[in-house]
């Protein structure tokens, strides 16, 4: 696989819902998530797990919020990432360690899933990227990330859907707090 594939990056509107679900396929990415894992409670994501889900997510999609940008390489799209202002995470607010620092507005970058043929090819960095230039077109002026710093050298891709804080670091974000020893909270300013 080619590590300089030319990458685009379009916002997930009803338009290119074909796309998330043939990307996320049948199991909806990580055991049913359609990366709703951030915006309902526990119980009410176990409850929906799987088909439920997708049309949670659906739902979201055709009632015209953006819940985050999808990466496309030759036409098909091969990875997500979920951005979108803080508050559409209300599960980021009930967690001890993710409750928000200060009364900023931001926006999270929560969560990444890359088609198995495209990882390990520096895809994360770009996602990044492109979610940061997606929240900065919508007028954000501070992005936050809450990836995760892994004990051992290598981390199961399955555990890092939220992203590792060496490649946040790697783009310019910077550690604002850390309530957990694996989870930092990290910030990337928009220069005004």
């Amino acid at each position: 696989m080619e590590k300089d594939l030319e990458i685009s990056f379009h916002p997930l509107i009803p338009e290119r819902w074909g796309d998330f679900e043939k990307l996320f396929g049948p199991r909806g990415a990580i055991g049913g998530c359609w990366c709703m894992w951030w915006r309902i409670k526990r119980a009410d994501f176990e409850k929906h797990q799987g088909d439920g889900n997708r049309q949670s997510m659906r739902v979201i999609v055709e009632s015209g919020q953006v819940p985050g940008i999808l990466a496309y390489a030759d036409g098909e799209a091969i990875a997500w990432c979920s951005i979108a202002p803080r508050e559409e995470f209300p599960v980021l607010g009930r967690s001890p360690n993710l409750k928000p620092v200060d009364d900023q507005p931001v926006w999270s970058l929560v969560c990444f899933f890359i088609g198995k043929p495209y990882r390990h090819l520096g895809l994360s960095l770009k996602l990044i990227g492109g979610a940061v230039e997606y929240a900065h077109q919508q007028g954000a002026q501070i992005i936050e990330g809450y990836p995760i710093e892994p004990k051992k050298d290598q981390t199961p891709d399955i555990y890092a859907f939220t992203g590792l804080a060496s490649t946040f670091r790697k783009f310019g974000f910077k550690e604002v707090a850390r309530r957990s020893e694996t989870r930092p909270i990290m910030r990337y300013f928009i220069e005004q």
